[in-house]
């Protein structure tokens, strides 16, 4: 079997994963302005917020929407406590057991910081998704593993870094990332400044696209992390959030660096909607300077092709790019 099938298969556990596009149908409008009449509203009452939030929709999809906007758009990031639960997850990367047994009994006390000043890390993030969900009446878990961003690559020593959920909706689970749709931390002179910008791209995310940049150590199925298929997640090309979007999926190569010799042609191989006509290039990169390249494409159902041929030698940065946003990167050496 494939690596890429493995990795598929450890995300998806033993339960069927679905994403958002089973509930093409549904119009979030009135469940997102809900969740913007309650800005600002206390965190003391948790029930209350919920039925607020859920009383007036008919659809679940709408209620676990409206909770989900909510928190997005009312939580703050909080990279100090960030960093502290970053260097606990460190020293007890060796002892899976330990860190669990941590990471549940830090929880309550990311919580109750939480609900005083709705500041938190992903653990408290992932925490009130659970609450308030579960208040709704769905079956939501909380998913510890690791988290890969373009500004955050992984090595195989690394301790787990992240946290998110998952919500049982018509006998399915939804994987979801509200840490992620929030905003993003910035570093501004040396201090941290949270920028608050919602991103509703990882909200029942498409299961193989979530994947790519989600890596789960608590499954149902594994009691272990898979050395060989974490590698290969470690490895493979930097994701965007903007993928998510369409979505976009890489296909292949599978790695992000690739070594070349020259006159070599490569193929970025990528998975897309089957209505998906926007224009799609890759931008080179090669020691600071960048231009645009219109590969020959190919367009198959559900597929695109970018081939190029790499004459010259060197390093080069290869963006995949789509409207005005990368959507994937990856690095060819060529020899």
């Amino acid at each position: 079997m494939r690596i890429s099938q493995l990795l598929f298969m450890l995300l998806c556990a033993i339960t069927c994963i679905a994403q958002r596009s089973d509930f093409q149908e549904i119009d979030f409008t009135k469940a997102d302005s809900i969740a913007l009449k309650y800005k600002g509203a206390s965190l003391k009452n948790i029930p209350v917020l919920t039925h607020n939030l859920t009383s007036s929709l008919q659809t679940d999809v709408e209620k676990i929407r409206a909770i989900y906007t909510w928190i997005g758009t009312n939580i703050e990031n909080d990279y100090s406590s960030y960093l502290k639960i970053s260097h606990k997850r460190k020293r007890l990367a060796k002892d899976r057991q330990a860190f669990l047994d941590w990471n549940t009994g830090i929880t309550p006390k990311i919580f109750k910081a939480l609900l005083e000043h709705k500041k938190t890390a992903c653990t408290g993030y992932a925490y009130l998704v659970k609450e308030m969900t579960n208040l709704a009446g769905f079956e939501c878990d909380i998913i510890d593993g690791y988290g890969r961003t373009p500004t955050l690559l992984l090595e195989e020593d690394s301790a787990p870094n992240h946290s998110w959920n998952r919500i049982k909706v018509n006998n399915k689970w939804y994987w979801c990332d509200a840490t992620w749709s929030a905003g993003e931390t910035i570093i501004l002179n040396g201090e941290p400044m949270f920028n608050p910008d919602y991103f509703d791209g990882y909200f029942f995310a498409e299961p193989e696209l979530f994947s790519k940049n989600h890596f789960p150590i608590n499954t149902a199925k594994q009691d272990t992390i898979n050395t060989k298929t974490f590698k290969s997640f470690i490895n493979a090309p930097v994701v965007y959030k903007e993928a998510f979007i369409e979505p976009i999926i890489s296909i292949a190569p599978k790695n992000m660096h690739n070594q070349i010799t020259k006159g070599t042609s490569v193929s970025f191989k990528l998975k897309v909607p089957d209505d998906f006509n926007e224009n799609i290039h890759l931008l080179l990169n090669k020691g600071g300077g960048q231009k645009v390249i219109e590969p020959t494409i190919t367009k198959k159902e559900c597929e695109i092709i970018l081939q190029h041929t790499f004459y010259k030698k060197g390093s080069y940065d290869v963006h995949i790019s789509t409207k005005d946003y990368l959507v994937a990167t990856y690095v060819i050496k060529v020899k």
